[in-house]
């Protein structure tokens, strides 16, 4: 039998064990790739149940909703000042690993940042995992024995995000009116996070700039009827920007989620 023959075997088998536990979110990094990251110095501790993804699934101070499920699939995590950023962090994608605790596996797992950590004092960086994030970051069958530790040493290293399937989206705000309208924009490849976001109204020539409101959520203020559609131009941490033409409707109601057919790349 060949040694070829063996690699292939092996990947193979991690492969397996690796979709099995985590499904298709399960972003795993190899050693070649981790050392390629630069990595910092970090403390982590867990909220929520065990296996949740914080105490109410809804994306606390970014506005995320229903972090349980689909991209986030749980593996979120609070930030403290340094990672929320008043809010311009939110959405942005870290690895974390731990290998200083005896129940630490030292794999790395990828976090997206959904809240803010208001604790203070406990590190300079300071992730406030969700019990599911945390728990994998357990060699198997310790996971229950690292969560008990409460507070561990990890490193972190920012990374694009990747969000396969979807397209950037915008969640129309409950309250939004004629003369008052609030976004949520989610799931950007690349930089995952949004500093600036502008607005462009119906055979309008130019663009009005959204105001941060809170977390990931842009507001408009107007001094006249807004007139749709709406389209929605974003700019990441790092510059890029995206324009979703049209991507509100004429139509549109509050309390509503619009996809667009733009993405990033990652």
């Amino acid at each position: 039998m060949g040694m070829g023959y063996l690699l292939r075997a092996v990947f193979l088998l991690l492969a397996c064990c690796s979709f099995a536990s985590g499904g298709v979110n399960n972003y795993n990094t190899s050693d070649a790739a981790a050392r390629q990251l630069q990595w910092g110095n970090a403390r982590a501790t867990w909220y929520g149940q065990p296996n949740g993804a914080g105490p109410y699934d809804n994306g606390g101070a970014c506005g995320f909703k229903n972090v349980n499920q689909y991209p986030f699939m749980a593996m979120t995590s609070c930030g403290n000042q340094p990672l929320y950023r008043d809010g311009k962090g939110c959405g942005s994608c870290y690895k974390i690993r731990c290998s200083k605790h005896a129940a630490c596996s030292g794999r790395t797992e990828t976090v997206v940042i959904t809240d803010m950590n208001y604790t203070p004092g406990v590190a300079p960086y300071h992730f406030d995992l969700s019990g599911t994030a945390f728990g994998r970051l357990a060699k198997p069958g310790r996971n229950d024995d690292l969560r008990r530790a409460g507070i561990i040493d990890i490193q972190f290293a920012r990374v694009p995000c990747e969000f396969p399937g979807l397209k950037v989206g915008f969640h129309v705000e409950e309250g939004s009116t004629q003369v008052y309208f609030a976004v949520l924009v989610e799931y950007e490849n690349g930089d995952g996070d949004v500093v600036q976001v502008d607005l462009m109204e119906k055979r309008a020539r130019r663009w009005t700039p959204m105001s941060q409101s809170w977390g990931s959520i842009w507001r408009l203020d107007s001094n006249h009827r807004l007139q749709p559609p709406f389209s929605i131009r974003t700019r990441t941490d790092s510059g890029k920007t995206l324009v979703a033409r049209d991507v509100i409707p004429l139509n549109w109601r509050p309390n509503t989620f619009y996809r667009s057919i733009v993405q990033y790349s990652s």
